[in-house]
């Protein structure tokens, strides 16, 4: 097969198990068109959790059409913890650099890339998202990158959030209105991560009411402007739970662009279409 003839690949990005839920839509379709479809987790649970949330993963991934094969826990390989991912931005880095390299060596370019959004949820999401924008930027990949929302806290008093719900300060959203069928497929995948029952019970009514009023693909673009900024105005949920301070984190991600600059050029000629 030439390269010109090679599909080209779409990339997810995770930082947790079951974070997929925020791009179920997203990777049936491309899968449906035909694209080679890679996801990667960047962090992993503790103990004998960590292969069962993988399997659980891995199994809502077949279901969308996603083979084994396709999909790298690199949290796990790393040894990155859950919630540990703004401390270990220099060795995620690293590993996305030669999965970025690879993809676009295989495949010889990238449609779209797909991660967390810059939101204020969860601080290993902002991490991913950082890093990854860092990386497409590196690569003259970044206007490929597409950013979905899964839980922010902004208008809501502590400790109570808003589920797939993008922030305007992101800019435009893309929505892609979903069949009824498919929403009650996305709603059973919802129900296949058993080991994060406690978790689903927090999220599993408001993604039912998002696909019940709303039922669409939420997509934004990236801007790397953003970083500077606080996602939004009020209270990070990581913030509200004392889980990170943003101030931390923006003292991880100025480590990582450092990091980032002392590093060689990226190879030139390679970049999404």
């Amino acid at each position: 097969m030439t390269m010109a003839s090679k599909p080209s690949s779409a990339l997810f990005l995770f930082a947790h198990q079951d974070d997929e839920y925020g791009v179920y839509a997203a990777i049936a379709d491309c899968v449906q068109r035909g694209l080679q479809v890679q996801c990667a987790y960047l962090t992993c649970a503790s103990g004998a959790l960590a292969a069962q949330r993988n399997q659980e993963s891995l199994a809502v991934l077949a279901r969308l059409g996603v083979p084994a094969e396709a999909v790298s826990f690199a949290g796990d390989t790393l040894a990155i913890a859950d919630a540990s991912l703004p401390q270990r931005l220099a060795a995620a880095a690293g590993w996305l650099e030669q999965w970025f390299t690879a993809a676009l060596a295989e495949h010889g370019s990238i449609e779209t890339i797909y991660v967390t959004a810059w939101e204020g949820g969860h601080h290993d999401h902002d991490a991913l998202h950082a890093l990854t924008c860092l990386l497409a930027a590196r690569h003259g990949l970044l206007a490929c990158v597409r950013q979905y929302s899964l839980y922010n806290a902004k208008g809501c008093p502590a400790p109570l959030f808003r589920v797939l719900a993008p922030l305007s300060e992101n800019g435009a959203v893309s929505r892609s209105r979903l069949p009824w069928r498919q929403r009650w497929q996305h709603l059973r995948l919802c129900l296949m991560y058993p080991s994060q029952r406690n978790t689903w019970i927090g999220l599993f009514p408001f993604v039912l009411l998002h696909y019940l009023l709303r039922g669409d693909q939420q997509l934004q673009a990236v801007a790397l402007q953003r970083l500077q900024q606080r996602p939004h105005a009020a209270a990070l949920y990581y913030e509200n739970r004392r889980f990170y301070r943003w101030e931390q984190l923006q003292q991880d991600l100025q480590a990582l662009q450092r990091l980032l600059q002392e590093w060689q050029p990226a190879q030139q000629g390679l970049s999404g279409r």
